[in-house]
């Protein structure tokens, strides 16, 4: 699984005009599964995100995660992420979950964000979505598992 990460002062998701997803002050992350991923990597992909240290201490040292501040989160899936981009104009997704893959995946990510995480909001499977955020910093950065 890739993920980019954002510290964000806040992030939304839009679809069809509609708000369906909004933080304050957080992490918005955009998540691609790739066709060997399992629950293991989405498991171990959701905790790098939470405790993730970007946020700053006392002394402005990024040494707090998202759970020590109780910010935001918000998962957004984006298979793009996947792409192979080493060759040419045009970028090749063969690295890519299967759409279903991907969705069962993502779903399972949403099911255990909730039931570890209070303060979390997703984006929305295979839909045109408007994602717009803040980024605080800027401070990004890619993690995989």
């Amino acid at each position: 699984m890739i993920t980019i990460i954002q510290r964000v002062l806040e992030a939304k998701v839009t679809v069809n005009q509609q708000d369906i997803a909004v933080i304050q002050h957080g992490i918005m992350a955009l998540v691609a599964v790739e066709k060997e991923d399992s629950e293991r990597e989405v498991l171990r992909l959701l905790e790098r995100i939470l405790n993730y240290r970007i946020f700053a201490d006392n002394d402005d040292k990024m040494n707090l995660s998202l759970r020590d501040i109780n910010g935001g989160l918000l998962l957004v899936p984006q298979f793009t992420l996947a792409a192979n981009t080493n060759k040419g104009n045009r970028p090749s997704f063969a690295s890519a979950a299967s759409p279903e893959k991907g969705q069962l995946l993502f779903s399972y990510l949403q099911e255990h964000a909730k039931e570890i995480y209070p303060s979390v909001q997703f984006g929305k499977f295979g839909a045109n979505m408007q994602v717009s955020l803040i980024n605080d910093g800027p401070v990004t950065f890619t993690l995989r598992s």
